[in-house]
């Protein structure tokens, strides 16, 4: 399957604001986070982990983007801790100038221990742990870097997630994550939707509800992130029906794991879905596209030895006299 890069999209700089230390005492849960770490189990014991490599493409993509993001920071880091990691798609790609060690946490133990610690270059540890309760795994100001690489969508408290990433960074620590954007799998939520109404007289949640870049922006400055950059990139990948998407989905571990969804469709109804995606998004060869947006993200914690903005009024030249 072709997997077609977009251009991407300029980086944004968005405003700041400060954010309290503790995440929210409650918290509203759309995610079934048992149901999501079986299905990441499932998806990397099947075929001995090998129909879960075949689907790594987006991952790995997006992982490589990251490192491109990394690289340009010049500055060696003791460890870097790959939230919510995986196999290891980021953690592969880190090299000893960069890094001494990777620590890699993860929730399913079958996806953590998958790929062989051969495969990377770098000292490695690997803990199963839940991203939602990261103050369990990590002491606060214990850690240089924090990645987070297409996990953080299935998280049911990001605002508090967002906080314990800035409380176990030491100061001046970077945070560094890609998340799926709003626009992912718009095809075929779209498809979903009209055949559900078309069949059923109804609709229900198939796809997640995903954030988008000014949410990102807003929940980074209130978690108390400084030097915020943030950006949205598109992948188009191009598939021979809406079947072999869903299938590949289910293989990646990215099966719905909402919680009160339904646990089936009919298949008339996803016939239905199937041509009218064809029918709305089809190219001209007969196969459809799938759109995956992703907003990356770095944030900085607080440090008094970082640069600040000098006090209004103290410019010595005049923007008048530059242009």
């Amino acid at each position: 399957m072709a997997l077609l890069r977009a251009a991407r999209v300029a980086p944004r700089w968005l405003a700041r604001a400060f954010a309290s230390d503790t995440p929210t005492a409650s918290v509203y849960r759309v995610f079934d986070r048992t149901a999501k770490r079986t299905q990441k189990d499932r998806a990397a014991s099947r075929d001995g982990g090998q129909r879960s490599r075949t689907v790594d493409y987006v991952r790995d993509e997006v992982a490589d983007r990251m490192m491109e993001r990394l690289l340009d920071i010049k500055r060696r880091f003791d460890t870097i801790v790959d939230l919510g990691s995986g196999p290891g798609h980021f953690s592969k790609l880190l090299e000893p100038d960069k890094t001494r060690k990777a620590i890699m946490i993860d929730s399913s133990e079958q996806t953590l221990y998958r790929d062989p610690d051969d495969d990377f270059e770098v000292q490695l540890e690997r803990v199963q742990g839940d991203e939602e309760n990261l103050f369990k795994i990590l002491p606060r100001n214990s850690h240089e870097a924090i990645v987070s690489c297409l996990s953080l969508h299935w998280v049911n408290d990001l605002p508090g997630v967002l906080v314990q990433i800035k409380e176990a960074l030491k100061p001046d620590g970077l945070f560094l994550g890609a998340m799926f954007g709003g626009d992912t799998l718009f095809e075929l939520r779209s498809a979903l939707q009209l055949a559900e109404v078309d069949r059923e007289g109804g609709i229900s949640p198939h796809v997640s509800p995903m954030a988008d870049t000014k949410d990102i922006s807003n929940l980074l400055s209130r978690a108390g992130f400084t030097l915020l950059t943030v950006d949205t990139d598109e992948m188009r990948v191009g598939y021979p029906s809406m079947w072999e998407l869903m299938e590949d989905l289910r293989d990646m571990g990215e099966g719905n794991a909402i919680l009160g969804r339904r646990h089936f469709l009919h298949r008339d109804t996803l016939a239905a879905a199937s041509a009218i995606y064809q029918e709305l998004h089809g190219n001209e060869d007969g196969s459809i596209p799938a759109t995956f947006q992703v907003i990356y993200m770095i944030g900085w914690k607080p440090s008094p030895t970082q640069p600040k903005p000098l006090e209004r009024g103290s410019a010595q030249t005049s923007l008048k006299d530059v242009l």
